[in-house]
């Protein structure tokens, strides 16, 4: 028997009906899900130390706090994530009264060639 990602078996045939509601508690912002398979929703936040950035969202109801944490070190041609204000960000962390989760930006390196050939 084969479960698809939206609840059906195999030609369609409704198996599970999940239902997940998400909240950002930096902003307005929320979501459904109807996924069956364990899932976490993200969404451009809007306001608080990530705005800007793509963050994920926390199953309504949860008490968390989101703090963003600006990177440290020297940035130089790497392109990396920056907030509404700018500011390198390298994650992103989830506090939860029994968990933590945390997001993280990695920066992307680039190269030039020269003198191929």
């Amino acid at each position: 028997m084969t479960v698809n990602t939206n609840g059906t078996v195999g030609g369609g045939i409704p198996l599970l009906s999940a239902e997940h509601r998400w909240y950002c508690p930096n902003c307005p912002q929320t979501a459904v899900t109807r996924e069956v398979a364990p899932h976490t929703r993200y969404h451009t936040c809007s306001r608080g130390p990530a705005a800007g950035m793509t963050v994920p969202m926390v199953p309504a109801g949860t008490k968390c706090k989101i703090e963003a944490t600006e990177r440290q070190d020297y940035v130089g041609r790497e392109l990396v994530q920056v907030n509404a204000d700018g500011r390198p960000i390298m994650n992103v962390t989830i506090t939860r009264d029994d968990s933590q989760d945390c997001a993280v930006y990695a920066p992307c390196a680039t190269a030039r060639a020269e003198g191929m050939g």
